[in-house]
């Protein structure tokens, strides 16, 4: 028989298509299977980068880098006269730095951990996370971890500062180191409880503009509030309520511990800090706030996971 001819295709006609299946080698992965503890390392790793702008944008890292700044500066300029002028003494104690810059502290919450957290709720990517193999506990301890640590980092690093320039002045070391870590005891409490509250706050709404103003809200209002209670206490000589209206505020409890347990001079109208016994109770109300904290988030992302 003829060999089979083809018709060529008219002039302007494209020509029929060929199907051609590509071999393009996919193959199965031999590697190792790194697991839950990489995933959950790699999540606390990336949002502890995320919450100081790393890995992201440039104007991502502006307001975390401008409150890390702010937060540093004064101290700074704290150890700057303390060298110069050779004094014996800080100005300033090392538990009541943090205190001091509340506001700064307040701001950063507000602003990253709503970033931390909102967008995986308003983009429906927690799915994705809870996938495998990584699972609801691996991430809230992670974000929880992220943030208490950015925290830890913006209000150590001061504190830090402090310390150093102390024994350049040639202060006691005893004596400064102490209070050092007075101080790190104090600002490691209150990073654990202020990202607690900020997370389980963030955590509410996937809008990231209601998470901050929320923040911000849970964490100034109260104190604005007991403080004002307070001095109405003290100008009617009710001394005790001073000391227990300090357990209805995120930062007047951290007073309260540090007051109680760190040698700290208190920040309550007239200096009526709590004592041991109340101390206590500051400190039982902090932990019990902190796991209280997992727990709502444990919860939230039980229903955010499906």
């Amino acid at each position: 028989m003829p060999p089979e001819t083809r018709t060529p295709a008219a002039p302007g006609r494209p020509q029929p298509a060929q199907d051609v299946i590509h071999n393009i080698g996919y193959r199965t992965y031999d590697g190792p299977r790194l697991g839950r503890a990489y995933a959950r390392r790699s999540l606390y790793s990336q949002s502890l980068r995320g919450a100081y702008g790393l890995g992201r944008s440039a104007k991502s890292k502006v307001l975390p880098m401008i409150l890390f700044g702010v937060m540093c500066l004064p101290a700074a300029i704290v150890v700057a006269v303390a060298v110069s002028t050779k004094l014996n003494k800080l100005p300033v104690d090392y538990t009541r730095y943090a205190l001091w810059l509340q506001l700064v502290i307040g701001l950063y919450v507000a602003a990253q951990a709503p970033q931390s957290v909102s967008r995986d709720l308003r983009f429906k990517t927690v799915p994705l996370y809870f996938s495998r193999p990584i699972e609801r506990v691996d991430y809230v301890v992670a974000k929880f971890a992220a943030m208490a640590s950015a925290l830890f980092v913006l209000t150590a690093t001061p504190l830090l500062i402090l310390y150093v320039g102390a024994l350049l002045a040639k202060m006691d070391f005893s004596e400064q180191t102490e209070g050092f870590a007075q101080g790190l005891v104090s600002v490691t409490l209150l990073s654990l409880l202020f990202a607690g509250i900020g997370l389980v706050v963030a955590a509410l709404t996937p809008r990231r503009g209601f998470g901050v103003a929320a923040v911000i809200a849970v964490l100034t209002i109260p104190y604005g509030a007991v403080s004002t209670i307070q001095n109405i206490a003290l100008h009617s000589d009710n001394t005790t309520a001073i000391e227990w209206l300090g357990l209805f505020s995120p930062i007047t409890l951290i007073d309260g511990v540090q007051t109680a347990f760190l040698s700290a001079t208190t920040s309550f109208p007239g200096g009526h800090g709590p004592g041991a016994a109340t101390g206590a109770v500051y400190l039982l109300v902090a932990l019990a706030l902190i796991a209280g904290s997992y727990g709502l988030l444990m919860r939230r992302y039980r229903k955010a996971g499906l």
